[in-house]
Order: structure tokens, then C-alpha cells, then sequence
């Protein structure tokens, strides 16, 4: 396992990022939860699998601490950065850094729905205003060479047709903007919260197939309620690349099932999977990290399995305390070993 890399400016990560295949699948960036230590988690799964940092602010990089944001282990290559702004020269010294920090890619919010960024125009609400999106990708383009992306909604409020969607992708596409991530739910700006925004709104697969149909010179990634190899290979057939959101979160060992569709075996065990993770996390704490911050992304480690339950339910009850450290992961381990016995062995 590589050490964590904490690169400056004027020297970023030299390792390789891996090749992207045929097709593409990634993580998406999620707030609170695709931080560096739950990419470096979901890293252990797969390998092909391209990464997303949570949404940072280009005033939280150009005002605040850009090493809180911004490090990395160079186990996570393929990484992008997503950016929320809407100012193209604040996107463009943002876009900037991401490319003097190794990232492979830097990608422009323009799917979140919540009031607060919405107050800053930043996220789903740009998508009233395409000129300005392009404006923006236009500016992070000429001043980096790693790929900028999009990642927005099919719509927002009564601007839901597909129409409108087709002049939004056309818009910014015209500024050589290559690929865009499409959530296929529209994003209801006054009246729903930002989970009910993940859930209400249908999905509109098709409006997404038809984008890929129109466009065929883009790449078209698809995003939104997709939970299963089999549904990813479905997804496949009509679009670029697949894009999961909480269920890497919840059931991460998905993206270990996902291997074969890359010409690769599966031989990953959830048991080689932690102990890689504790390997991470013991290194973190001599670091001074504390444990809880690490352990909240595991929970999902054995979704489905004998044990999960107590796996979970002793995690939450005991990382948190004090002089807790890694032989809390170890004990909650031992349950899913003892129910997975049980259900060999029974009594």
C-alpha cells in the first residue's frame, strides 16, 4: 500500500493514473462522504474505477486551507476534483490547481439542488443559464490540459424537457467540452430537499439514451439510482459510462462484483479489503486522525452478509469513544466471522 501524498503545488503526484477502458464506471461525488478516506476505501475494490472528491467551492480553495482539500493518496489515480462556482475566472485558478495537484480531471457541479449552494449560483441552478456554464468551462479550459467535465440534471423545474436539456448539452459542447454526466432526474429547486431530490423526481433513462443518440461525438456517462452489475451492463449499452452514487456508498463491494466487466478477476475477499483499510487507518491515527472519521465509511463493508448488522451496530457504539482504536473494527469483524460459522455450522 502507498503512503498518503501530501503534494505542493510545484509537485504534484507522479504516479500513473490507470488506462480508462472501453467503458467507463465512477464514483460519484458525494458531500460528506467521498472524502480522501473513503476514496482510498473504495480504491481497494477496484482499480478501474474512477474517483470523485466531494463538491469544493472555488471560495473554500481560494480562500481556506487548499491542503485540507485538495490532498490525496496516490492510490486513488483515476481522481477528479469537482468544483462548485459559477465565476469563470475563480473556476479557471480553481481548474488550475487541480491540474498542479495531479488530478486527472476537474469537473463543474451543475446537479446540486440544495437552497445554500443555490444562494452562491452554484450547482443544479446553472442550469438556466447554459451560456454562462460555457462561459465558465470555456475559461477552466484554457488554463489547464487535463479533461474539464460536466455533471448536471436533465432539468430543473419547468425547464424539464428534453429540449431544453439538448440546448444545454449543445451549448456547452460548443466549447469542446467532451464529456457530461447526466443524473437522469430533473431537480425540483423550491420545495424539495436535497434527499428528496435523490428520490422524488423519476428517472428519465431515456432522456440520457436519446442525449447519446443526438450527440454522438460526446461522452455521454449516465447517473441516478443504479445498483447492480447487470444494471451498469444494461447502462453500458446506450451511454459512454456509469456513474454510482450511494450505492458504492452503502454496498461497496459492488465495485468489487464490477471487476469482471473490465477483463479482470474478482479475487478480492471483504476480509483482505479491511485489513488493507486498517493498514490505512492505523497510519492515519499516528497521524491524528481520529477514528470515527474513518470507520463511518465502512459500515457497508458486509451489506448483506450473516453479521452486518453487529458489524454496524458495534462500529457506531464504540469508534466514538475515547482511547477507541483499531480493535473496535477488529471485535465487529469477529461477529460477521462468528454468523458466517454459525450459518456453516449450525448448532
Amino acid at each position: 500500500m502507498r503512503a498518503m501524498t501530501t503534494p505542493a503545488p510545484s509537485m504534484p503526484p507522479a504516479s500513473t493514473p490507470a488506462a480508462a477502458p472501453a467503458k467507463a464506471l465512477s464514483v460519484a461525488p458525494m458531500m460528506d462522504w467521498t472524502d480522501r478516506h473513503d476514496r482510498f476505501f473504495l480504491r481497494l475494490f477496484n482499480p478501474h474505477v474512477r474517483l470523485y472528491t466531494e463538491m469544493v467551492t472555488t471560495g473554500a480553495l481560494l480562500h481556506g486551507d487548499v491542503p485540507r482539500f485538495l490532498t490525496f493518496d496516490a492510490s486513488e489515480h483515476p481522481l477528479a476534483l469537482q468544483l462548485g462556482g459559477s465565476d469563470p475566472t475563480a473556476l479557471a485558478q480553481c481548474a488550475q490547481l487541480a491540474e498542479d495537484w495531479g488530478y486527472d480531471e476537474v469537473n463543474l457541479n451543475v446537479g446540486c439542488p440544495s437552497d445554500r449552494v443555490q444562494q452562491n449560483k452554484i450547482g443544479a441552478c446553472l442550469m438556466a443559464e447554459p451560456e454562462l456554464v460555457a462561459e465558465c468551462i470555456s475559461a477552466m479550459q484554457a488554463k489547464v490540459k487535463i479533461p474539464v467535465t460536466v455533471k448536471h440534471r436533465i432539468g430543473i423545474d419547468d425547464l424539464d424537457d428534453y429540449d431544453h436539456l439538448a440546448r444545454f448539452v449543445e451549448t456547452v459542447a460548443a466549447t469542446g467540452c467532451h464529456t457530461f454526466i447526466v443524473h437522469a432526474r430533473i431537480a425540483i429547486l423550491a420545495g424539495l430537499s436535497p434527499k428528496e431530490n435523490r428520490e422524488i423526481p423519476p428517472l428519465r433513462y431515456d432522456d440520457v439514451y436519446r442525449l447519446k443518440r443526438d450527440f454522438p461525438q460526446l461522452d455521454i456517462h449516465i447517473n441516478g439510482g443504479i445498483k447492480t452489475v447487470p444494471d451498469i451492463e444494461e447502462h453500458w449499452r446506450h451511454t459512454d459510462g456509469v456513474m454510482i452514487g450511494r450505492e458504492a456508498y452503502h454496498n461497496p463491494w459492488l465495485l468489487a462484483e464490477a471487476l469482471p466487466l473490465f477483463g479482470s478477476v474478482n479475487d478480492k475477499t471483504r476480509e483482505g479489503v479491511l485489513e488493507d483499510y486498517i493498514a490505512f487507518m492505523a497510519r492515519e491515527m499516528a497521524a491524528g486522525v481520529p477514528l470515527t472519521q474513518m470507520t463511518r465509511h465502512i459500515l457497508g463493508l458486509f451489506q448483506g452478509l450473516p453479521g452486518a448488522r453487529r458489524w454496524r451496530q458495534h462500529i457506531s457504539d464504540h469508534a466514538h469513544r475515547r482511547g477507541a482504536g483499531l480493535e473496535v473494527v477488529r471485535q465487529a469483524a469477529a461477529f460477521v466471522r462468528q454468523a458466517q460459522d454459525m450459518r456453516v455450522h449450525p448448532l
